[in-house]
């Protein structure tokens, strides 16, 4: 991936806030992705997922802090020729027709590759002839990834991408993502609320709550971070952990943890799946927020 992979990261955030009239989206918001890693973007409506994107895409400014892609400012002409958005709005001509959208990206994006925007319209089985504006949303948002994927960026931001597809070309939309940024070493950051299709997908996750980052880093370190116990309902011992989300049902509490030493031989053990996982800080705001150590800032860790 030439210089993308100098250790700057293909994104990161250092301090990084948003405010507007009604208050803070973002908010002390920081966190490094690695160049290459598929990540999934992950809140609760309202939480700053949407802005967050934006920012990257130079779309709005910063209030507080600075973000950085692959090392230089969202507004730098290199980097916009290295990202690709796609907002949830999927801002397209309505009046063009397919062929004609794929030749206005060939026209602006001067590493333009015809064959890889066509696959995504011809896995989605859109006509080049259609108008888009006679489109369903779903094969408008597959026009929009063609687009996208089309320019050969370095980094995609997908904001929700797959909200508006049904469940056979959603499968099909990702195996085509999967394997474009597969071979071509792109980093990927998705937006999504199907949690369920997560595990096998992405390998990175960032959790954003109420404008905070509450979970980021490598998925498997994430999720080997954690246990799911169960027990007697008085917890006993259960505070010397750290506790994500505690449960009772009549005499068993089943609860979430961040052991910190091993787990008592009273309590039933298991690694929780990274629905599981996310799920519990969903249901669970105030729990403590982990960031592995892939996800912080390089000047964190204490290195040059």
């Amino acid at each position: 991936m030439s210089d993308d992979n100098d250790g700057s990261g293909a994104l990161e955030a250092a301090g990084l806030g948003k405010k507007y009239r009604r208050g803070w989206a973002l908010r002390d918001v920081t966190f490094r992705l690695p160049a290459g890693r598929i990540c999934a973007m992950v809140g609760p409506n309202g939480s700053g997922k949407s802005t967050l994107l934006a920012l990257a895409a130079d779309l709005l400014t910063p209030t507080t802090g600075t973000l950085r892609i692959f090392g230089e400012a969202p507004s730098a002409p290199t980097t916009r020729e290295r990202i690709a958005y796609v907002a949830q709005e999927k801002p397209l001509y309505p009046r063009f027709s397919v062929a004609d959208t794929l030749r206005m990206g060939a026209s602006l994006n001067p590493h333009w590759d015809q064959t890889a925007a066509e696959r995504v319209v011809d896995e989605a089985e859109v006509p080049l002839s259609t108008r888009i504006g006679s489109l369903s949303g779903g094969r408008r948002t597959c026009v929009a990834l063609a687009v996208a994927l089309g320019k050969r960026a370095r980094l995609l931001l997908l904001d929700e991408p797959m909200s508006d597809q049904d469940p056979v070309r959603r499968r099909r939309m990702m195996g085509v993502l999967m394997a474009e940024a597969a071979e071509r070493g792109t980093t990927v950051v998705i937006s999504t609320h199907v949690l369920a299709e997560l595990d096998g997908v992405c390998d990175y996750l960032l959790l954003i709550g109420d404008g905070r980052i509450r979970l980021a880093g490598d998925s498997e370190a994430i999720q080997s971070a954690h246990r799911l116990i169960t027990g007697a309902r008085d917890g006993s011992g259960i505070d010397a952990h750290t506790v994500v989300e505690r449960r009772t049902t009549g005499r068993q509490l089943t609860a979430l943890v961040r052991p910190t030493s091993p787990v008592g031989d009273d309590w039933i053990v298991r690694e929780p799946s990274l629905e599981e996982v996310l799920l519990g800080y969903l249901r669970s705001p105030e729990a403590p927020p982990l960031v592995t150590a892939s996800a912080r800032p390089v000047a964190e860790d204490g290195a040059p």
